[in-house]
Parts: C-alpha cells; structure tokens; sequence
C-alpha cells in the first residue's frame, strides 16, 4: 500500500449528494472516484503515448469486478485525492489499484480495486490488447505485472 508507488491522481471533493444524514460519504460513491480516476488514467495514457490502436473503432472496455475496503469515513467537503495504477495486463483485460487519500490529514482512508476487459462494441467479444498498450503502461509504471499467454 506504498502511495509512492502510484503514479496518477485525481482530486475529488465530497459533495452534499454523496453523504448520508450523518454527513459521511456513501459507501457506493467510493466506486465513482474509481471509475474517475480509472477513466482519466486511460485518457492520460492514451493522450501521452499517442496511442493509435486503443479505444479506437470499435475498441471498448468494461468494468467485470470492483472492490473497495473501507478504513476511515469521509465527511461532506472533504478533499480527497484518489491514486491509481495498472497492477497487471492479461491478454485481454487489466487490474488497476486505487489508494483514497483525506488531502487534510494526509492518511489512507480507502482502498480498492477492479479488472476491466477489452471488448469489440459490435461483437462484445473479449480482443487482444495492443502491443502499444503494454508498452505504454510498462513505461509509465516502470513496473507492472504481465501475464500475456501465446
């Protein structure tokens, strides 16, 4: 659970429809900072690397599981920062790790995860991810776990 060894973040603040009575932050909300901060790490990569073959045509990915543990509430107004990385590449589909920071007292107050695959929209097929995706990810990681099979 070492922060350093993410290398993205976004910013998020705890917004009044996301709290319950007591002013806490709904458990299900976790899951929307992870889809953000999922979605604006792709975008950076992609944006980065120039990557031609990847969310392009009929290339799409889809969430097939999320997690999230929960370790200390936060509270209406809260600043957060929500650190992600890629934690491995398969064939067809990859993991990403989410760390949830409190940017006021600087501790981890969630963490969580998830595994998207990559799919043709038309067919809903799983496909092969591009070579140039590996690449991109295993520069910007400087490491990550690939379980590539032939």
């Amino acid at each position: 659970m070492e922060i350093k060894n993410y290398k993205h973040s976004i910013n998020e603040a705890v917004k009044f429809h996301e709290v319950d009575m007591l002013g806490i932050c709904n458990n299900a909300v976790y899951f929307n900072y992870f889809e953000d901060a999922r979605l604006k790490y792709v975008q950076d990569i992609v944006k980065k690397f120039k990557l031609r073959n990847f969310l392009s045509g009929d290339s799409f990915f889809i969430m097939v599981r999320n997690e999230c543990d929960y370790i200390e509430p936060a509270y209406l107004d809260d600043e957060l920062k929500i650190h992600t990385k890629i934690d491995y590449i398969k064939n067809s589909s990859f993991g990403f790790k989410h760390l949830v920071k409190k940017v006021s007292s600087g501790k981890i107050i969630a963490k969580g995860g998830g595994a998207v695959v990559h799919i043709n929209k038309t067919t809903n097929q799983s496909i092969p991810l591009p070579q140039e995706f590996y690449d991109a990810v295993k520069e910007f990681e400087g490491e990550v776990k690939i379980v590539k099979q032939q």
